[in-house]
Protein backbone atom coordinates (compact mmCIF):
# COMPACT_ATOMS: atom_id res chain seq x y z
CA UNK A 1 0.00 0.00 0.00
CA UNK A 2 2.94 2.76 1.24
CA UNK A 3 4.44 1.83 -2.17
CA UNK A 4 1.55 2.33 -4.42
CA UNK A 5 0.65 5.77 -2.36
CA UNK A 6 4.50 6.88 -3.69
CA UNK A 7 3.78 6.25 -7.11
CA UNK A 8 0.91 7.79 -7.22
CA UNK A 9 1.44 10.81 -5.22
CA UNK A 10 3.92 12.01 -8.49
CA UNK A 11 1.01 11.93 -10.34
CA UNK A 12 -0.96 15.28 -8.15
CA UNK A 13 -3.82 12.40 -7.61
CA UNK A 14 -6.31 12.16 -4.57
CA UNK A 15 -5.66 9.03 -3.37
CA UNK A 16 -8.14 7.29 -0.97
CA UNK A 17 -6.79 3.71 0.43
CA UNK A 18 -8.66 1.43 1.77
CA UNK A 19 -7.60 -0.67 4.94
CA UNK A 20 -8.76 -3.18 7.55
CA UNK A 21 -8.11 -0.72 9.99
CA UNK A 22 -8.85 2.88 9.61
CA UNK A 23 -5.50 4.15 10.83
CA UNK A 24 -3.92 6.56 8.51
CA UNK A 25 -1.43 5.54 5.79
CA UNK A 26 1.27 8.41 5.44
CA UNK A 27 0.46 9.95 1.82
CA UNK A 28 -2.68 9.24 1.63
CA UNK A 29 -5.39 11.69 1.31
CA UNK A 30 -7.51 9.58 3.10
CA UNK A 31 -8.28 6.10 4.92
CA UNK A 32 -11.29 4.76 5.23
CA UNK A 33 -12.11 0.99 5.79
CA UNK A 34 -13.33 -1.88 3.75
CA UNK A 35 -16.89 -1.42 4.56
CA UNK A 36 -16.69 2.23 3.37
CA UNK A 37 -15.49 0.59 -0.32
CA UNK A 38 -18.76 0.93 -1.91
CA UNK A 39 -19.10 4.38 -1.07
CA UNK A 40 -16.04 5.78 -2.75
CA UNK A 41 -16.22 3.61 -5.73
CA UNK A 42 -17.84 5.79 -7.62
CA UNK A 43 -15.61 8.94 -7.54
CA UNK A 44 -12.55 6.72 -8.37
CA UNK A 45 -10.92 6.92 -11.77
CA UNK A 46 -8.17 4.48 -10.89
CA UNK A 47 -9.16 1.19 -8.75
CA UNK A 48 -5.65 -0.64 -7.55
CA UNK A 49 -6.68 -3.92 -6.03
CA UNK A 50 -3.56 -4.61 -3.66
CA UNK A 51 -5.17 -6.64 -0.54
CA UNK A 52 -3.99 -10.06 0.93
CA UNK A 53 -6.45 -13.22 0.06
CA UNK A 54 -8.56 -13.66 2.81
CA UNK A 55 -11.73 -15.16 3.06
CA UNK A 56 -13.28 -11.76 3.75
CA UNK A 57 -11.50 -10.56 0.62
CA UNK A 58 -12.67 -13.61 -1.38
CA UNK A 59 -14.82 -11.92 -4.80
CA UNK A 60 -14.72 -8.58 -2.77
CA UNK A 61 -15.09 -7.03 -6.58
CA UNK A 62 -18.13 -8.41 -8.15
CA UNK A 63 -21.02 -6.82 -10.21
CA UNK A 64 -22.30 -4.41 -7.71
CA UNK A 65 -18.83 -3.20 -7.17
CA UNK A 66 -18.37 -2.88 -11.04
CA UNK A 67 -21.72 -1.10 -11.07
CA UNK A 68 -20.44 1.40 -8.61
CA UNK A 69 -17.87 2.12 -10.84
CA UNK A 70 -17.76 5.19 -12.96
CA UNK A 71 -17.62 4.52 -16.68
CA UNK A 72 -13.97 6.35 -17.31
CA UNK A 73 -12.67 4.20 -14.37
CA UNK A 74 -9.70 2.10 -14.60
CA UNK A 75 -9.37 -1.33 -12.92
CA UNK A 76 -6.12 -2.91 -11.35
CA UNK A 77 -5.31 -6.18 -10.25
CA UNK A 78 -1.79 -6.87 -8.97
CA UNK A 79 -3.34 -8.56 -5.53
CA UNK A 80 -4.51 -11.70 -6.27
CA UNK A 81 -6.97 -13.62 -8.88
CA UNK A 82 -10.01 -15.04 -6.14
CA UNK A 83 -10.53 -11.50 -4.92
CA UNK A 84 -12.47 -10.28 -7.99
CA UNK A 85 -15.50 -12.50 -9.89
CA UNK A 86 -13.86 -13.17 -12.97
CA UNK A 87 -17.85 -13.37 -14.63
CA UNK A 88 -18.20 -9.68 -13.27
CA UNK A 89 -15.45 -8.60 -14.48
CA UNK A 90 -16.11 -9.94 -17.90
CA UNK A 91 -19.28 -8.43 -18.23
CA UNK A 92 -18.35 -4.67 -16.96
CA UNK A 93 -15.63 -4.87 -19.55
CA UNK A 94 -17.64 -6.08 -22.06
CA UNK A 95 -20.90 -3.49 -21.67
CA UNK A 96 -18.34 -1.05 -20.93
CA UNK A 97 -19.57 -0.18 -17.17
CA UNK A 98 -15.52 0.34 -16.87
CA UNK A 99 -12.99 1.77 -19.03
CA UNK A 100 -10.29 -0.88 -18.96
CA UNK A 101 -8.00 -3.05 -16.63
CA UNK A 102 -5.18 -4.27 -15.94
CA UNK A 103 -4.69 -7.45 -14.89
CA UNK A 104 -1.36 -9.14 -13.22
CA UNK A 105 -3.39 -12.05 -11.57
CA UNK A 106 -6.56 -13.65 -12.43
CA UNK A 107 -9.10 -16.50 -11.68
CA UNK A 108 -8.22 -18.94 -12.83
CA UNK A 109 -4.83 -18.53 -13.55
CA UNK A 110 -3.49 -19.04 -15.70
CA UNK A 111 -6.23 -17.99 -17.58
CA UNK A 112 -7.24 -21.00 -20.58
CA UNK A 113 -7.12 -20.01 -23.94
CA UNK A 114 -10.19 -19.19 -25.24
CA UNK A 115 -11.36 -17.18 -21.91
CA UNK A 116 -13.37 -13.85 -22.70
CA UNK A 117 -10.54 -11.98 -21.12
CA UNK A 118 -8.27 -12.47 -23.84
CA UNK A 119 -10.31 -11.10 -26.82
CA UNK A 120 -11.10 -7.95 -24.62
CA UNK A 121 -9.15 -4.86 -26.33
CA UNK A 122 -9.88 -3.04 -22.96
CA UNK A 123 -7.94 -5.36 -21.13
CA UNK A 124 -4.31 -5.85 -20.47
CA UNK A 125 -3.45 -9.24 -18.85
CA UNK A 126 0.44 -9.71 -17.87
CA UNK A 127 2.01 -13.14 -16.32
CA UNK A 128 1.85 -12.15 -12.45
CA UNK A 129 4.82 -10.03 -12.73
CA UNK A 130 3.94 -7.00 -10.59
CA UNK A 131 6.24 -7.75 -7.80
CA UNK A 132 9.66 -7.84 -9.76
CA UNK A 133 12.58 -9.40 -7.72
CA UNK A 134 14.44 -5.99 -7.84
CA UNK A 135 11.99 -3.99 -6.56
CA UNK A 136 11.01 -6.46 -3.75
CA UNK A 137 14.13 -7.37 -2.88
CA UNK A 138 15.38 -3.86 -2.16
CA UNK A 139 11.90 -3.20 -0.31
CA UNK A 140 12.58 -5.69 1.74
CA UNK A 141 16.14 -5.18 2.44
CA UNK A 142 14.96 -1.64 3.92
CA UNK A 143 12.33 -2.54 5.93
CA UNK A 144 14.91 -5.04 7.10
CA UNK A 145 17.72 -2.17 8.09
CA UNK A 146 14.55 -0.35 9.44
CA UNK A 147 13.32 -3.23 11.59
CA UNK A 148 17.02 -4.08 12.66
CA UNK A 149 17.27 -0.26 13.60
CA UNK A 150 14.53 -0.74 16.02
CA UNK A 151 15.89 -3.53 17.71
CA UNK A 152 19.69 -2.13 18.12
CA UNK A 153 16.79 1.04 19.84
CA UNK A 154 15.42 -1.13 22.21
CA UNK A 155 11.94 -0.88 20.39
CA UNK A 156 9.43 -3.70 21.01
CA UNK A 157 9.16 -6.16 18.26
CA UNK A 158 5.07 -5.58 17.92
CA UNK A 159 6.43 -2.59 16.67
CA UNK A 160 8.20 -3.72 13.52
CA UNK A 161 6.90 -3.28 9.83
CA UNK A 162 5.36 -6.21 7.96
CA UNK A 163 4.30 -8.25 10.99
CA UNK A 164 2.44 -11.45 10.49
CA UNK A 165 -0.85 -11.31 12.00
CA UNK A 166 -2.23 -15.19 11.88
CA UNK A 167 -5.63 -14.28 13.19
CA UNK A 168 -6.32 -12.12 9.58
CA UNK A 169 -4.34 -14.92 7.84
CA UNK A 170 -1.58 -12.51 6.43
Amino acid sequence: GSELVRLFSTWNTEITVVRRRPDPLPGADRTITADQLDDVLPEADVVVLAAAATPDTAQMFGTEQFELMNEQAVFVNIARGTLVDTDALVAALANRKIRSAGLDVTDPEPLPDGHPLWDETNCIITPHTADTPPMVIQLLDERIVRNLDRLAEGTAPDKFEGLVDVQVGY
